[in-house]
């Protein structure tokens, strides 16, 4: 029997950590590759420490850094931040295997740049809803199963995507779908109410229960675009982008922001990983590369989109330390009116 080729997750950080020590678990081949060499030197020394509510969990996977990695990529995993995809595509396309894959378990909508990179037939389209943080090299605590769903790019069939699907089985249950960008999309609605909480340093449960007009209007902004894209939302974990649409009835609505609020209270993970980059890393976010994309396509289908614009610029300037986290940025952001919301 051919032994099959190792996937190769390049960025270990949170999601790539994570899924590396699940995939090792179940016998399924992995190396990580990762730009931190304290972060490499630590996981060939310690192997990746994932921290669960049952313990704490190693395992001893290949690391590399960039400089001594494998000359060819089969199977990728991306896991890089958002604004780091362009390099690191730079970095794995003359690496890549004429039959390999890259597939983009990141945040954010990154396939139709990283198909320019290598072409649309070896992208695979993903969506994924992992909540974890990196809390030192090589140690990850795991914020428990989220959802997933794997779909090629250029939308042919494959017998890869449900080898990959199977094999990431080891995490969660993924789902083989045709509509991952309705999965993206959903996420991205739900990342604007995540990203609003970063604003203020409290949990991110307590702040969208708290503000919840202004959470409904930020993700009903990027729900707009989507509209205009003829995108069709899916739902996950305990998110229903339909119950948070401008036609959806108030009490439903409502319903919705309690169920979120108390699936939110029983996650690990308590603060979102934009307000460890602000508070605790003192690094730029992924919110500009998650959100210019949307915003680009507000311009063009002229949809006003003046609390996302606002939330974005709000966000630089904590990273900048032009500001201080505080809630009465909340405040001020939902303060705004629109033509909608008048």
């Amino acid at each position: 029997m051919t032994t099959p080729t190792p996937y190769s997750i390049v960025g270990a950080g949170a999601i790539g950590g994570t899924i590396a020590v699940r995939l090792a678990q179940a016998g399924v081949p992995v190396q990580v590759i990762d730009a931190d060499p304290a972060h490499v030197a630590t996981i060939r020394e310690r192997g990746l420490t994932l921290i669960t509510p049952t313990g704490a969990h190693v395992e001893h996977v290949a690391a590399f850094g960039l400089d001594d990695a494998p000359p060819t990529l089969d199977r990728v995993i991306l896991a890089v931040k958002s604004q780091a995809t362009a390099a690191a595509m730079d970095w794995i396309a003359p690496r890549l295997a004429s039959d390999g894959f890259v597939v983009s378990l990141q945040n954010g909508l990154n396939e139709p740049l990283i198909a320019q990179r290598i072409g649309a037939d070896r992208t695979v389209a993903a969506f994924v809803d992992l909540f974890a943080d990196v809390l030192e090299p090589a140690v990850i605590q795991d914020g428990g199963i989220g959802g997933m769903a794997l779909g090629e790019y250029s939308g042919t069939d494959r017998a890869r995507v449900h080898q990959l699907a199977a094999d990431l089985h080891a995490w969660g249950t993924p789902v083989v779908s045709t509509n991952v960008e309705g999965y993206l999309w959903s996420k991205l609605g739900f990342g604007a109410m995540l990203s609003a909480t970063a604003l203020a340093d409290e949990d991110m449960g307590v702040l969208i229960d708290r503000h919840r007009d202004l959470m409904l209007r930020l993700t009903r902004e990027v729900f707009d675009v989507a509209a205009h894209l003829d995108v069709r939302l899916e739902g996950f974990d305990a998110f229903r982008p339909d119950d948070f649409r401008r036609d959806a009835d108030p009490a439903v609505t409502g319903a919705a922001f309690d169920d979120l609020c108390a699936w939110l209270a029983t996650q690990g993970k308590k603060r979102s990983g934009i307000w460890r980059d602000i508070a605790v890393r003192h690094r730029p976010t992924e919110v500009p590369a998650h959100y210019e994309p949307v915003l680009e396509f507000a311009e063009r289908f002229g949809v006003p989109t003046p609390l996302l614009r606002d939330l974005v610029a709000r966000i630089g300037r904590l990273e900048r330390g032009e500001a201080t986290m505080s809630e009465q940025l909340l405040v001020e952001l939902g303060d705004q009116r629109t033509e909608h919301s008048a």
